[in-house]
């Protein structure tokens, strides 16, 4: 009743209009990518006039191929380059993307190689200097019922390196949700490996549309050594 009174009320469509939609072009989407990184998406109809064209700005400026689709980490073969960046930079920044998964290739090379992990979240972490280095103390919630109490626990990087096998290469401390971490406190991280010789830190930093990474100091904003 609803459909017969809109009918009524707007009128029948025109057979005009019914014809316009039948000879309708079939369009042609197709990207042509320069040299500057941009990518023009252009509508082209079958006589080969160019109806439209929109410029769009890319992530990266090597062109379109398998691995926007696929993934960079499974195609890449850059398993050599991370655990040689490991060695000499110590301390790096990771980004992932969001389905998440893609470190864990990565992450099972360094434990091959003999280290041990020690994962903790940036939100949970506090101070950094405190809870890696130093005995800190922990506040255990009360619940309302109990008293406040205060709770003294070992460093944790400290603790767990007097704790590693003898055959042990390193401890490597990942850091969860890096991102929320001051500039300061990335910069302690990026530090931590020349406090502590057989340490490695790797902080994920933020998302990218697949894995990559850079050195720690230069997300934290340290100069290099000769430059200091």
């Amino acid at each position: 009743m609803a459909t017969m009174t809109s009918l009524q009320y707007y009128g029948m469509p025109s057979p005009n209009f019914q014809q316009k939609r039948q000879h309708l072009p079939n369009s042609v989407l197709y990207c042509i990518t320069n040299s500057k990184g941009m990518i023009k998406q252009s509508s082209r109809s079958r006589n080969g006039m160019q109806r439209r064209a929109v410029s769009v700005v890319r992530c990266s400026s090597s062109g379109i191929g398998i691995v926007d689709f696929i993934g960079g980490d499974l195609l890449k073969p850059d398993i050599g380059k991370w655990l040689s960046d490991v060695e000499e930079h110590k301390a790096l920044a990771i980004y992932t993307p969001h389905e998440g998964g893609y470190e864990g290739r990565y992450l099972n090379r360094l434990t091959r190689l003999g280290y041990h992990f020690l994962d903790v979240s940036a939100r949970g972490l506090g101070d950094p200097e405190s809870t890696l280095t130093k005995i800190h103390p922990v506040c255990p919630p009360h619940v309302g019922k109990q008293p406040i109490a205060r709770w003294w626990f070992p460093p944790e990087v400290d603790y767990r390196l007097e704790a590693l096998p003898s055959d042990a290469k390193g401890l490597v401390v990942w850091v969860i949700e890096a991102k929320v971490l001051s500039k300061s406190e990335l910069q302690f991280l990026a530090l931590l490996p020349s406090l502590r010789p057989k340490v490695r830190v790797i902080a994920e930093c933020g998302n990218w549309r697949k894995f990559m990474w850079k050195p720690l100091k230069e997300i934290a904003g340290l100069a290099p050594l000769q430059e200091v």
